[in-house]
């Protein structure tokens, strides 16, 4: 299963793509999987530097898991205007569905001026729940 999504903030653009891995998921175990492949494209003027990355995780019924960290996959790229970065995550859920979102903290170069770009709410649908709650 593939889904898109996408947020813009202060022309930077956050585009993710996200997948459940079947073979990778035990539901049995109550342990499901997700993929998801971020874009982050700056359509702006200003060079910008991705410095940290805050996360909320919410499963079916509504509990919350705050993740915050340095960079994305251990890098902090830095962006010219015009270009793009792209990554490749995962997710693991205890329960069938769910949905992230979050925002990525940066720092315009070379001004050092700090704002933070919204990560846009994406679902963790699959096969094997109810997703209507969505």
């Amino acid at each position: 299963m593939k889904q898109g999504f996408e947020a813009t903030t202060r022309d930077i653009m956050v585009e993710v793509q996200v997948f459940y891995l079947d073979d990778q998921s035990s539901p049995a175990e109550g342990q499901f999987v997700w993929a998801y492949h971020v874009s982050i494209i700056n359509h702006g003027t200003m060079t910008i530097q991705l410095l940290r990355r805050s996360w909320r995780i919410t499963d079916a019924h509504g509990r919350i898991r705050h993740v915050h960290g340095e960079g994305v996959v251990g890098e902090q790229p830095i962006l010219t205007p015009g270009k793009h970065y792209n990554y490749t995550s995962g997710a693991v859920l205890a329960m069938p569905s769910g949905f992230m979102a979050g925002q990525y903290h940066m720092r315009e170069m070379p001004s050092g001026a700090l704002f933070d770009v919204e990560i846009p709410a994406f679902n963790l649908d699959s096969p094997h729940g109810d997703n209507r709650r969505h």
